[in-house]
């Protein structure tokens, strides 16, 4: 009864506590992934606080290469779909309308050099787009400083608990029942394993899916081949997202560019064969299916603890589901050896 009543209060004071808590679960799952690179450095007689500095720096060099990459070709890309969208505009109106009309039978009316001028209107009018968004900087200025807080917390938190990660681990240890400290012991062990193994495996998944959707899609001559490539193997850590947004983002990027329908299905050809590729080898071998979780098992579990406890939630949905997976596993182990299974 008492444990009973200690797991109610403790989740209600994470329902309760969930808004602020969102940096610091953020900071304890990267520490997480970080830890053992941490343990490696310290065991070559550097300071923890250094390895956990140089490992901190790598990390953020990582982050700002990635921009660096990422907003100067988005940036390129956007001039280039707003300078061929009148284009595309024209070649829907010669050839698409037409085949429309004779398909239903009715007279599609098409403004061609009106939408035209429209768009073109607007485009150039973007340049007031941040004196437009002065009020409603200023009137979300609370909104914009939790943001910013929360980025600044992240980091310094997960620098305390790298840090700190073992004298935290031994004080928790401290705490367990002595009569439960070695079953406690057998399952933390179990759920690390299962936990660290699915997401560093998710991670390999990641980067290699993004190397070869860029890869690819750069050899059948897509321009936008790299930022779409990169957020299609990013996203594939949510089964079929990577590939279902990396396909619609692919698809209106060639259809865009290419004026021939074969172009178009080569970039469907590559995405076809990643799913394939990232289901059948690239996943089982990273991942495992023993170890990993299944597909919709993650799929619920992001959108249970979403609904339940936001963006928090979302970061707590995979430890969570870890643990269950475990608790499933010797739940399973005990009804086969149990005496209501025997009989």
């Amino acid at each position: 009864m008492q444990w009973s009543l200690f797991v109610a209060l403790a989740l209600l004071l994470l329902y309760l506590l969930s808004p602020i808590l969102t940096p610091f679960v953020a900071a304890a799952i990267m520490a997480y992934i970080c830890n053992p690179l941490v343990r490696r450095l310290h065991a070559l007689k550097l300071p923890r606080t250094l390895a956990v500095v140089l490992v901190m720096a790598a990390l953020l060099l990582l982050f700002a290469g990635l921009l660096l990459i990422m907003l100067p070709l988005l940036e390129k890309e956007i001039s280039l779909f707003a300078m061929r969208l009148p284009d595309f505009i024209e070649v829907v109106h010669v050839k698409l309308l037409p085949k429309l009309q004779q398909l239903f039978g009715a007279d599609l009316q098409w403004d061609s050099t009106a939408l035209k001028k429209l768009l073109m209107s607007h485009w150039q009018s973007a340049g007031g787009v941040a004196e437009k968004l002065l009020p409603w900087l200023t009137s979300s200025s609370g909104a914009i400083l939790d943001v910013f807080v929360n980025l600044v917390l992240i980091p310094v938190a997960m620098f305390y608990l790298l840090r700190d990660w073992d004298d935290m681990a031994a004080k928790l240890d401290a705490l367990i029942p002595r009569h439960w400290h070695v079953k406690v012991h057998e399952v933390g062990s179990e759920v690390d394993g299962v936990l660290a193994e699915f997401l560093r495996g998710q991670i390999s998944v990641m980067l290699l899916m993004s190397v070869f959707y860029s890869v690819t899609l750069w050899l059948v001559g897509l321009e936008f081949a790299l930022p779409i490539g990169i957020v299609a193997g990013m996203l594939v850590f949510i089964p079929y997202l990577g590939m279902i947004a990396g396909l619609l983002m692919a698809t209106l990027a060639a259809v865009m560019q290419f004026t021939e329908f074969s172009s178009v299905l080569w970039v469907w050809a590559v995405f076809g064969a990643g799913q394939l590729l990232e289901g059948t080898l690239v996943t089982p071998w990273l991942v495992g299916e023993r170890i990993g979780l299944h597909p919709l098992a993650v799929i619920f579990a992001l959108l249970a603890f979403g609904q339940l406890f936001g963006f928090f939630g979302i970061l707590l949905a995979l430890p969570l589901s870890a643990i269950l997976l475990v608790a499933l596993r010797r739940g399973k182990v005990w009804y086969l050896s149990s005496h209501m299974y025997c009989k």
